[in-house]
């Protein structure tokens, strides 16, 4: 098990680093962000916004969640590493709110329609877009190297 999650979450780093994005699973996350918008915006309006990132953490969450409560450890690390990737997404459009260089779906406007760029002008921290990000990253990355070293000493304990 421990194998296979050291090749999930190296291949997930290799496509960040090559492409900065992972094909095919951050499409499926980049779905469940779109749909968080109108989701957690019908709640409350001022939640929509938000509502994308909440999602797109939520999905693995729930996933590992589900996992857990069924007893099924290596689920729970692969949703947990999953839950790690996404945060290398968020802190990529987050890195980019002033700058506005990624393409946003719809080829929306990136001044009106650019989540990141919209909540940390909100909270007075545009000019911290790319620190933040960083601090997301190693954030990431720090969460990926603890569930391998949980799902090592899991796996030791289990021998």
């Amino acid at each position: 098990m421990i194998a296979g999650l050291v090749v999930w979450a190296g291949v997930l780093l290799l496509c960040h680093v090559l492409w900065g994005w992972v094909p095919v699973l951050d499409s499926a996350n980049l779905a469940f962000h779109e749909a968080g918008h109108p989701l957690f915006g019908m709640i409350y309006s001022g939640l929509g916004v938000y509502g994308g990132t909440l999602m797109q953490l939520l999905m693995p969450a729930a996933c590992a969640f589900e996992s857990l409560r069924e007893q099924k450890q290596g689920g729970f690390y692969f949703c947990v590493i999953w839950f790690a990737e996404n945060l290398l997404n968020i802190a990529r459009y987050m890195a980019d709110a002033r700058t506005h260089a990624l393409p946003l779906v719809g080829g929306l406007d990136p001044e009106l329609y650019h989540d990141w760029s919209n909540i940390l002008a909100d909270w007075g921290l545009l000019s911290w877009d790319t620190t933040l990000a960083f601090c997301v990253r190693l954030l990431a990355l720090g969460l990926m190297l603890w569930t391998l070293w949980q799902a090592w000493q899991w796996q030791q304990v289990q021998e």
